[in-house]
């Protein structure tokens, strides 16, 4: 058993029975009172956040996890298909561990899954992706002075925000976590 000094922002940790992620982590020391860590924790399971305050010293259990590289092959209704690059084993992982992610999964990329024993409890995308623009409105030349954005889809179907001045074929560099473009790609 650990106690609550070993824990830090990204620890898995069995709560009330639960699988939970710890979101934030604080030490708070008020006044003439205890200290303790406050905890924002978010349930592996449904999502649901959770915060709770644990008394400096008190026994958690931390759970040991493993995480994996592994190729995203194709999605198959709510799950994701992907494969372990050195046994070949196929694992269908539910597409909402990727969460807002999952909409820039394309056939060939590496994700990183958690394994608890032999089940999956968390999935990421690469942080950062390359997409080709497939459809938006047409640029004008000397539409860079502005910060104004447009709507256009990329390869993947998704839509997001792009500077005025990109075209069809361009290809733009995006950050999964927030969905937003970070820059224009030449290629």
């Amino acid at each position: 058993m650990a106690d609550t000094g070993d824990i830090n922002v990204g620890s898995i940790i069995r709560f009330n029975g639960e699988l939970v992620q710890i979101m934030e982590y604080q030490h708070r020391t008020p006044g003439n009172l205890r200290a303790f860590y406050q905890a924002k924790m978010r349930n592996l399971k449904n999502g649901k956040q959770t915060e709770n305050r644990f008394r400096s010293g008190e026994s958690v259990e931390v759970v040991r996890v493993e995480y994996k590289m592994m190729q995203y092959i194709y999605a198959e209704g709510e799950f994701a298909v992907v494969m372990d690059n050195e046994s070949f084993e196929q694992v269908h992982v539910p597409l909402m561990m990727f969460g807002n992610g999952g909409k820039f999964l394309k056939e060939g990329m590496e994700v990183k899954i958690t394994f608890e024993s032999d089940e999956a409890i968390l999935a990421e995308p690469p942080t950062f992706i390359e997409a080709q623009i497939t459809y938006t409105e047409p640029g004008l030349k000397g539409d860079t002075a502005t910060n104004t954005l447009k709507s256009a889809t990329i390869d993947t179907g998704t839509e997001i925000r792009v500077p005025l001045f990109f075209n069809e074929v361009d290809w733009v560099k995006i950050d999964t976590r927030t969905g937003d473009y970070v820059e224009r790609i030449k290629k």
